[in-house]
């Protein structure tokens, strides 16, 4: 079992920067690929970004080159960089981890097995 609680989110300006967290707790070793979803009420969540451990990292094409996921595996925390914000950027973030997914599967949800909570980013212009 992993547990996540994803932390940082809060009201910010278009333009503005924000640092998501996520930390796991429980059997961590399960978590060799860790994410990052959004999710606007009324929608399908959807993939943000996603890390395999030692690997390269995987983003949606809607927030690459602005967003930056990475992780610190001594702490069992993944961040989750947020530059140049837009409003269309405001929704409910979730972590999530899994076993290693294959690449093409990395944006898919039922790829994942433990879910966080989510934590509110809130873009206004």
């Amino acid at each position: 079992q992993v547990h996540l609680v994803e932390s940082g989110g809060r009201s910010v300006q278009t333009g503005d920067s924000l640092r998501l967290s996520c930390a796991a707790s429980g059997t961590t070793s399960r978590s060799d690929t860790m994410g990052w979803f959004r999710q606007v009420p009324g929608s399908e969540r959807e993939f943000v970004a996603a890390l395999h451990r030692g690997s390269a990292p995987y983003y949606s094409n809607s927030v690459k080159g602005r967003f930056t996921i990475s992780r610190d595996s001594a702490k069992s925390t993944v961040y989750l960089q947020m530059n140049s914000l837009k409003p269309e950027d405001t929704a409910n973030y979730y972590c999530a981890s899994g076993a290693r997914i294959i690449t093409s599967s990395v944006g898919r949800r039922a790829s994942y097995d433990y879910w966080g909570q989510g934590t509110q980013v809130t873009v206004s212009s």
